[in-house]
C-alpha cells in the first residue's frame, strides 16, 4: 500500500495546473505574491505550505482550493 504524501501530491497538482495555463514558476510566483524558489519548493513537495499560501496559489491558478486537492486524489 502506497503511503499518501500530501505535500508531494499538492505539489504535483500545482505543477500540473501551472503547466496547463502555460505559466512559468516565476509567473505563478508573481501572480501569487510569493518568491519563485518558494513555488519550486512547493512543487517538489518539500515545503509545508500554509493555508494562506494555498489560497494565494489557488487564486493565481484560477481554481478553488478544493480543486487543487481533488485533482490528484481522483486519479
Amino acid at each position: 500500500m502506497r503511503k499518501f504524501d500530501v505535500k508531494k501530491e499538492f505539489g504535483v497538482a500545482i505543477r500540473s495546473r501551472r503547466k496547463q495555463l502555460g505559466f512559468s514558476q516565476e509567473v505563478l510566483a508573481e501572480r501569487a505574491g510569493l518568491h519563485r524558489t518558494y513555488v519550486s519548493d512547493v512543487e517538489r513537495g518539500s515545503r509545508n505550505v500554509s493555508l494562506e499560501n494555498i489560497k494565494r496559489l489557488a487564486d493565481a491558478l484560477e481554481v478553488s482550493v478544493a480543486t487543487l486537492f481533488q485533482s490528484q486524489s481522483a486519479e
